[in-house]
């Protein structure tokens, strides 16, 4: 599908999650500079680039685990120093790990990630992720594409508005990867913010971030 492009692009007013003039640096190599973007309800962003262009530093410092760059972002128009705790109540993230214990079933693993979710929505959650028959499985006998689709029920367990999904198509067979399109469809289509990284090609438009392109010099030095 044509996909639009993201980067530098004017902060716009009243998105739900934007980012302004950020620049990350690793090991002495500016990964972005810059960047600026802004994404609203309804939208399904994809952060794409080659390995090593800065996606898992963004998605860290979008989650808030890395301090380790320069700008700003925005929560619903104020400062995320503001609004941090309002973000994380209203982010649901998937790792590129599953997430999931190895010792308990997948029933037992969504309860200790969704503690307010009963027993029949767990079981719903896992039926429709394709585990039905499983609940009461150790995950340690689980495959590595089962073991991704426990991690995946949570999307239907938890009422998030923000999604960050860091390569959730991983592992899991074309019955998986249509059902979970579908998923991140729907989501978007009810108003959700669906941020992911991911190699596939999803059937709707996308809002494209691509990272790593070239990165002109900061200029901290005078002449």
């Amino acid at each position: 599908m044509t996909h639009s492009q993201a980067n530098n692009q004017p902060q716009a007013a009243g998105a739900l999650l934007s980012g302004q003039g950020l620049w990350c640096e690793r090991d002495d190599r500016v990964l972005f500079s810059q960047l600026d973007f802004a994404w609203n309800a309804g939208q399904i962003v994809r952060i794409s680039g080659p390995n090593g262009a800065g996606k898992s530093s963004l998605i860290r410092i979008l989650l808030g685990l890395s301090a380790s760059y320069e700008g700003e972002l925005f929560f619903n128009g104020q400062p995320m120093a503001k609004g941090r705790y309002e973000f994380r109540d209203q982010l649901l993230y998937l790792g590129h790990q599953v997430g999931i214990k190895a010792s308990l079933t997948p029933e037992e693993n969504l309860r200790w990630l969704c503690p307010d979710a009963a027993k029949e929505a767990i079981y719903s959650a896992l039926e429709q992720v394709g585990l039905r028959g499983f609940e009461d499985v150790l995950s340690q006998g689980l495959s590595a594409g089962q073991q991704r689709r426990v991690a995946l029920a949570r999307l239907y367990l938890q009422n998030k508005a923000i999604w960050i999904l860091d390569e959730p198509f991983t592992a899991i067979d074309k019955d998986g990867v249509a059902q979970l399109e579908a998923r991140i469809i729907e989501h978007a289509q009810n108003g959700g913010l669906v941020i992911l990284t991911t190699h596939h090609q999803l059937a709707v438009d996308v809002l494209e971030l691509e990272l790593g392109k070239k990165v002109e010099p900061r200029g901290d030095f005078d002449d």
